[in-house]
């Protein structure tokens, strides 16, 4: 038996591709993304009329108000860090800063740093990098938001790894400390 197949022909329509508008994420665009997000989180938890009353609070040094942006600015950063690198397992926040004597001796006048421990499956160079773009990126933002123009770092991170957790060695001693345990931010 012989089959008939029949060829119609169709037109030609000529069709442009163009590339698609994707951008992959930088330091200055997370940093605007994180600090936005912190901003409007720290209104909200102050109950401010608008984030221009959070950013004066802020300017003002009102301990509240960079509280919040700070707790929030942790929490953007553990989320950008993960999102950006899946060698990251988890994030925390280590609270511990100036004491309550530097504070009333004035000593405590430049905005408190951040301090994160990064939990990664193993310590890169590439990590390290976006680390310190962000802390630029974010410490120019942030340091103009609030009138402190050459501020240099807003985030103090310490990178840990598998063998320093296993091992509770440096920093990644303190995931089961007792008495200076960190509070996990994210984890993957």
């Amino acid at each position: 038996m012989a089959e008939v197949f029949q060829v119609r022909q169709t037109e030609a329509v000529d069709v442009e591709f163009a590339a698609p508008s994707l951008r992959l994420p930088d330091a200055d665009s997370t940093a605007e993304f994180v600090l936005t997000r912190a901003l409007d989180f720290c209104a909200q938890k102050m109950g401010a009329d608008s984030v221009q009353t959070a950013i004066d609070c802020l300017r003002q040094g009102d301990s509240t108000a960079c509280r919040y942006c700070h707790y929030s600015l942790a929490k953007q950063v553990a989320e950008s860090l993960g999102a950006l690198d899946e060698n990251v397992k988890a994030v925390y926040i280590l609270d511990y800063d100036a004491t309550p004597e530097d504070i009333c001796f004035g000593e405590a006048t430049q905005p408190s740093l951040i301090h994160l421990i990064v939990w990664a499956e193993r310590k890169t160079g590439a990590l390290d990098s976006l680390v310190a773009a962000l802390d630029r990126a974010l410490a120019q933002r942030y340091g103009d938001l609030i009138g402190r123009h050459q501020l240099m770092h807003l985030l103090d991170v310490q990178v840990i790894d598998d063998a320093d957790v296993k091992q509770r060695v440096g920093y990644g001693a303190l995931l089961s400390s007792l008495h200076h345990r960190p509070i996990r931010l994210w984890e993957r």
